[in-house]
């Protein structure tokens, strides 16, 4: 693999619960895999095996014990295992992009502003940024009387829209997905996969959960199969 997006090597992964007398639960260790651009990957196993700890560990939220994740990033790599945080902060946001299961933004941003965000942030002109988050939004089937309203009482399925139309509309070169799909009716579902698939002929590469075999299928090309991590005796 030469220059993949994502590579990932000997990583170790082990929660300290400091309310619970100091009980370490292990969650992955000696973990490497990568991911080539322009390729989808799957992470797959049960409850508890490590999927959404790997994903988060992947956008820098959780450190590791051991080990490396480099990134591309810019003109060469960043390994989040050792990066600052104002590191990770620019990698999220030019090169690395995150949709999670939950809907978190500051209160009473209205949804447009939402999903413009990303491109804000990178300095794109107000008035395209938001034109470009309408085109997604309006992709995505969020109607457009919601969007100059703040998404708290919306239902679970507008907000998991709009946490994918702030995703997608940066054109990250790495995309991290968790269950994506989850709160969707069949036809959101189905234009959601339509826009990995776009994403991923570009050139981007993506590694998400999707519990949905069918979706997975679909979105994916390849699956990394995590087990629960067992001591050895």
């Amino acid at each position: 693999m030469q220059n993949p997006a994502i590579a990932v090597t000997g990583i170790s992964k082990t929660f300290r619960l400091h309310t619970q007398g100091g009980t370490e639960i292990a969650v992955f260790r000696n973990l490497s895999l990568g991911v080539d651009f322009g390729t989808s990957l799957a992470l797959h196993g049960p409850s508890g095996s490590g999927k959404s700890t790997l994903l988060r560990t992947l956008y820098g939220n959780y450190r590791v014990d051991a080990g490396s994740i480099c990134i591309r990033h810019d003109a060469g790599y960043l390994d989040l295992a050792r990066a600052a945080p104002r590191q990770i902060l620019a990698a999220r946001c030019r090169s690395i992009g995150y949709v999670s299961q939950f809907l978190r933004v500051i209160p009473r941003v209205a949804t447009l502003d939402i999903v413009a965000d990303p491109l804000r942030q990178r300095g794109v002109d107000a008035a395209d940024a938001r034109a470009r988050a309408g085109a997604m939004l309006e992709r995505l089937n969020v109607p457009a009387r919601l969007w100059p309203l703040a998404p708290a009482t919306f239902s679970g399925g507008e907000q998991q829209r709009i946490n994918i139309a702030r995703g997608f509309v940066a054109d990250f070169p790495i995309l991290l997905l968790d269950e994506p799909t989850a709160s969707l009716d069949a036809a959101n579902r189905d234009v959601v996969v339509d826009m990995i698939s776009e994403a991923r002929a570009k050139g981007c590469a993506i590694v998400g959960i999707f519990h949905d075999a069918d979706v997975r299928a679909a979105a994916c090309d390849r699956v990394f199969e995590l087990a629960p991590f067992r001591d050895a005796a």
